[in-house]
């Protein structure tokens, strides 16, 4: 294991910071969970977010802190302000200068991280990516939330069970380099013309990790096609946007949404029905599983192909071809369940 003997270590977490209805509240600084205890032998783990200060990812760091008490070691936790690649990398070379035990991202821009990850690595760092995958990377692992064709089919059949089958719908994605993104929008494509004949994608527009953006796009694109019915937000920041877009055009029950969104953020649109369902996972279980994979990484611990990680995380599998470590099958929240999350 690597040293942490070395100045500038981070303070205790920062909670968990909400979004504000027009936009977030960001940290600059790096949130570090519970440290056990070791002096020089303390394996410490650092998450590079792809952006902080949003539900997502402060219930991803939520479950890393956790995993840092339960596991006894040191969580650094510190993401980009804005959804910025370069801003990102920055964050990601002062990790690699700090020379923590194991470094762990979810890329804004995968090709452009590449090379980072690898520089890690040259250092003695180990390397993972999170939530997001760098595919041609040196990443040892891929911590995935559920499988690309889980997902994809997932909002796909969300979407056309509020449509009935049949229909126009548009896509509001977020980041155009999104490796984990751009894989769902490739399955919800092949997927609808296969199962769906009778429904169309009529068109894919990007809005950053904006929400103000994703309502401005989606109120553009219900007004360019008068006969849309439906519009998928394919992350945690445009779901609740195509939604809120809905509910200011007065047309709840006419064009249906669904999407990617965090509990506590699509509430209020599933109660009034401006949204039907959002589909997720655990994400305070995927940032303890992040942090558990980094543990394993750091003390050179090989995974098998099924891991009982925690509580809930009993049949973890791994496989060792793609070096993808899966959490598990999509969750489908809906107006019955939502209320059963804090994040």
């Amino acid at each position: 294991m690597r040293s942490t003997s070395r100045t500038g270590v981070f303070g205790a977490a920062a909670a968990v910071v909400l979004l504000a209805a027009a936009g977030c509240t960001s940290k600059n600084d790096a949130d570090s969970g519970t440290a056990a205890t070791g002096g020089d032998e303390t394996i410490t783990v650092a998450f590079v977010p792809k952006l902080s200060g949003i539900p997502y990812f402060e219930a991803m760091n939520t479950g890393g802190q956790k995993a840092a008490g339960d596991m006894g070691i040191e969580w650094l936790y510190q993401g980009p302000t804005t959804a910025d690649a370069a801003a990102q990398a920055d964050i990601v070379r002062s990790f690699i200068q700090q020379g923590v035990d194991a470094l762990i991202v979810a890329p804004n821009d995968p090709d452009s991280m590449a090379p980072l990850l690898q520089e890690a690595q040259a250092a003695g760092i180990k390397v993972a990516t999170s939530d997001t995958d760098a595919p041609g990377s040196v990443r040892e692992v891929f911590v995935n939330q559920a499988s690309a064709e889980g997902i994809g089919q997932a909002l796909t059949d969300q979407m056309m069970e509020a449509m009935g089958g049949s229909g126009k719908y548009a896509i509001v994605s977020c980041g155009e380099t999104a490796e984990n993104l751009n894989s769902w929008i490739t399955v919800q494509e092949s997927y609808t013309a296969e199962k769906y004949p009778d429904a169309e994608i009529v068109d894919i527009v990007y809005a950053g990790e904006d929400q103000a953006k994703a309502t401005s796009m989606a109120t553009d694109l219900m007004n360019a096609h008068p006969d849309l019915t439906g519009l998928v937000g394919e992350c945690t920041s445009s779901a609740p946007g195509v939604a809120q877009a809905v509910r200011d055009a007065g047309r709840i029950g006419e064009v249906f949404t669904t999407g990617l969104g965090t509990p506590q953020s699509m509430a209020p649109y599933l109660e009034d029905g401006s949204t039907s369902a959002s589909v997720l996972w655990n994400v305070e279980n995927l940032g303890y599983l992040t942090a558990w994979t980094g543990q394993q990484l750091a003390e050179g611990n090989e995974l098998a192909a099924e891991n009982n990680v925690g509580e809930g995380m009993d049949a973890i599998t791994f496989d060792s071809s793609s070096k993808v470590l899966l959490l598990g099958d999509p969750l489908i929240i809906t107006a019955d369940n939502v209320g059963d999350f804090d994040y």
